[in-house]
């Protein structure tokens, strides 16, 4: 398989700086390595660049750095698509969670130009569906679902592109376990497929994502992962701003990767809020990578199908 590899060093969508670096860590634990050794061919394009901030303050009070994410947005949709054009399987390397607006809007710009069907698997402890005026932090990478489906607020964060929208029943959250009371009626109102971890602990990962996998076209079928590292409990993954008790285990965050490598849907990737400042010895950032290489074919032993009786 043909991967590529675009940092994404951003971090204007949170309050805690680090994430910058989140590319340069992954790289550093050996991410394209371990994807090489798995008979991939590996292209790094380097890191996106952002062109100077808008002046959005005005128009986006409640929000942080509204301009800075406007000049990132647009600039990781450009590249972006660039390098979904040239084909292969696109790692994009974070960088925190508002980087997804530009990453996934490329991603459905190319599948309507590819004929697929774009469905995305939110991994997240996070529903990062709040608007302008739903926000409790300003935090512009708690708002990227809520922008990739349309939210007339952030439309001007892509002026000047064409913008495919998601449509909700699209988008499949897994792994929540904090979500704010106004973000939580925006959910319920539009009719978002969220899996808590109380889901996850009663029925375990295996059966739910195997049921969500089946409802998807194999032969048309795109699949977007988007990979937050506080989708991990933080005593495996503490490089990370937004630590909330509870996440995947180390299994449980193996098995999902397996799982959807054996898929085979996956079409493009996010690894995003990676803060190494954050870390411990570099444990966030090797554990990312060899989900990453899980993702794309890494197992203990090769899976055959039983025989039958």
């Amino acid at each position: 398989m043909d991967i590529s590899l675009l940092g994404i060093p951003l971090e204007a969508g949170n309050s805690v700086p680090g994430t910058l670096m989140g590319p340069a860590a992954l790289r550093t634990a050996g991410i394209a390595a371990m994807l090489t050794g798995l008979g991939h061919e590996v292209r790094d394009y380097g890191d996106v660049v952002a062109a100077a901030p808008a002046d959005l303050s005005g128009q986006l009070p409640t929000c942080r750095n509204p301009g800075e994410i406007k000049a990132w947005t647009e600039a990781i949709h450009d590249r972006g698509l660039d390098v979904l054009r040239a084909g292969g399987v696109p790692i994009f390397m974070g960088g925190d969670h508002a980087l997804s607006m530009g990453t996934v809007a490329a991603v459905s710009r190319h599948c309507r130009e590819t004929g697929r069907d774009l469905a995305v698997l939110w991994l997240d402890a996070h529903a990062d569906f709040n608007t302008p005026d739903t926000t409790p932090s300003g935090n512009m990478h708690g708002m990227p679902l809520a922008f990739l489906t349309g939210e007339p607020s952030l439309a001007g964060l892509l002026a000047g592109r064409d913008l495919v929208t998601l449509a909700p029943e699209a988008i499949h959250i897994f792994g929540l376990r904090s979500i704010d009371l106004d973000e939580r009626m925006r959910l319920d109102e539009h009719g978002i497929d969220c899996i808590d971890m109380r889901a996850i602990d009663e029925n375990g990962v295996s059966n739910l994502l195997r049921e969500l996998l089946a409802k998807l076209d194999p032969e048309r079928a795109h699949l977007h992962v988007s990979l937050d590292v506080d989708f991990i409990d933080p005593s495996l993954a503490p490089a990370v701003g937004t630590t909330v008790p509870g996440g995947a285990t180390y299994r449980e965050a193996h098995l999902i990767m397996e799982m959807l490598h054996d898929s085979g849907l996956v079409g493009s990737v996010d690894i995003v809020e990676l803060n190494p400042f954050l870390d411990e010895r570099g444990k966030s950032a090797r554990l990312m990578a060899e989900l990453a290489a899980s993702l794309f074919g890494r197992t203990v032993l090769d899976r055959r199908p039983r025989p039958t009786a």
